[in-house]
């Protein structure tokens, strides 16, 4: 015969599970913390990316508007790093930035883009300009088109 569980029984949990329970919730508290982590890292990498952006796009101004007002700005055939170290740019203050570089420079012939320098250039010039945060994290990178301003003195602009 089934005998009546007394509602005073101090039998307790066993040890197999209490075990369990301690292996659910301590595997429950890691994934947690292990998200949080995660959440701060992509936060972090989101916010340089966007300051790496605004920087960048500050950087190509300040170039498409010193190529406009100097002289000497424009750069036809440019070697090497000829367009760098023109401009001083304040990088943002929370995030260290490299400086700006310019990774390549592409030519318009009239019909295309090359990377070779024609023989005459038309004064249109494809600059691609990157930044780097100082710890590797952030990588990016803009485009501009560098045009040749027509000035006064310029024959090919007459």
């Amino acid at each position: 015969m089934w005998r009546r569980k007394r509602l005073d029984d101090d039998r307790g949990e066993t040890l197999v599970e209490l075990l369990v329970t301690v292996v659910i919730l301590g595997t429950a508290v890691v994934a947690i913390v292990a998200a949080l982590g995660t959440a701060i890292r992509v936060s972090d990498i989101h916010r340089k990316q966007a300051n790496a952006g605004a920087y960048l796009r500050a950087y190509a101004e300040a170039l498409e508007t010193y190529v406009a007002k100097n002289p000497s700005g424009y750069q036809p055939c440019p070697v090497g790093a000829a367009y760098d170290g023109k401009l001083t740019i304040v990088a943002p203050d929370d995030v260290r930035f490299d400086q700006p570089s310019v990774v390549s420079v592409e030519y318009w012939t009239g019909t295309a883009w090359q990377s070779a320098c024609p023989a005459s250039d038309v004064g249109v010039q494809r600059v691609k300009l990157q930044v780097r945060s100082k710890d590797g994290r952030v990588d990016e990178t803009l485009t501009v088109v560098l045009r040749k301003p027509c000035r006064a003195v310029d024959t090919a602009c007459a």
